[in-house]
């Protein structure tokens, strides 16, 4: 089966951007990248964690990211939902229910694997309960989902 790789466009940061993701995600690197005569990186690649991205610096032509792509970040506890939004959010712009733009406009979803288990409760009130909890939150914390879906069982 082929390998499919993700190709980012950015206007010309591509190593800053590069750097900053492999900063943020354990066992990531900056692989090969391709230079321009001046020196300054024209494509290349880098690791998140096992996941190899593709970049470009194909100039601001088609530089911009919009949410109909995003990365989605399934977390085991609320210590990793506060390390992925805060390190991404960085510079960057917060949006509702765990959603994120990055500095360099990429779109991430932050999300607890809590919050899937509450979404799928039995009870519909609960998972309701929990779905009306998130719908409200910019960053996802688990203990005020878990604190909606219990108010909701009482």
């Amino acid at each position: 089966m082929p390998a499919i790789t993700p190709c980012l466009w950015f206007d010309d940061n591509l190593e800053e951007a590069a750097s900053f993701y492999t900063g943020i995600f354990p066992n990531s690197s900056v692989g090969h990248l391709a230079r321009l005569p001046n020196g300054d990186a024209l494509a290349g690649e880098f690791n998140l964690d096992g996941l190899r991205f593709q970049g470009i610096n194909g100039g601001p032509t088609h530089a911009h990211f919009t949410e109909a792509v995003s990365f989605s970040i399934s977390c085991a506890d609320q210590a990793e939902v506060d390390h992925y939004w805060d390190s991404l959010l960085d510079g960057g712009t917060a949006s509702r229910c765990g959603w994120l733009k990055d500095r360099f406009g990429l779109s991430w979803q932050i999300v607890p694997r809590r919050l899937m288990e509450l979404l799928s409760d039995p009870d519909p009130a609960r998972a309701q309960a929990a779905q009306a909890a998130m719908l409200g939150m910019q960053k996802i914390v688990v203990a005020d989902l878990e604190a909606a879906a219990e108010g909701a069982s009482v």
